[in-house]
């Protein structure tokens, strides 16, 4: 599955005027617990993805599904209803950019960093440990560390702190590695 939680402009000022209205509200915790759920659930689900990313489902079809979920899963009101608007805009496919977003914002009002860590395999919970050390003396800040398992870069880590890359990924080792073979 490719990387799609980078914030467009739509998913930015979605995420921005939720994050003003939790604040007002004194539920930012709650809603950002809410959101990390839902990107939880979209990672496991092909269905929810489908329905999100899919333009064959209406905006009418995506809000009744997105509302199904909140409802599921005990989403906060003020969740349901910003499903609800995204949905109801015909911006669900901004969604998991506008979480991403949110998250930053949060943390940033907190005063904490965020990392993600992308790996070829699960990390176990001394490795995760061992990155998170890492990158608390990197950065000087302990950071909030979420992750994610991509098969794909076949060995290493993938960080990524704000709009910084660290990529030390086989992958991206042997995809060097090949470019420089096909010069000489």
């Amino acid at each position: 599955m490719a990387d799609e939680t980078k914030a467009t402009d739509a998913g930015q000022r979605y995420a921005q005027s939720l994050f003003e209205l939790t604040i007002e509200s004194g539920s930012l915790t709650k809603v950002e617990a809410d959101l990390k759920s839902l990107k939880a659930m979209y990672a496991d689900s092909a269905d929810l993805r489908r329905l999100i990313a899919s333009p064959a489902f209406s905006a009418e079809d995506k809000g009744k599904g997105l509302a199904a979920v909140a409802k599921k899963a005990g989403f906060q009101p003020l969740t349901t209803k910003f499903l609800g608007l995204v949905a109801a805009n015909g911006r669900a496919a901004d969604l998991m950019g506008a979480i991403t977003a949110f998250a930053e914002l949060s943390a940033k009002h907190r005063g904490v960093v965020t990392a993600e860590v992308v790996s070829a395999a699960a990390l176990s919970p001394a490795q995760l440990k061992g990155v998170q050390a890492a990158l608390a003396e990197a950065l000087g800040k302990t950071p909030e560390v979420s992750t994610r398992v991509d098969p794909s870069l076949l060995g290493g880590l993938k960080v990524r702190v704000g709009s910084r890359l660290f990529d030390a990924s086989l992958r991206s080792k042997l995809d060097s590695l090949k470019f420089a073979l096909k010069r000489a």
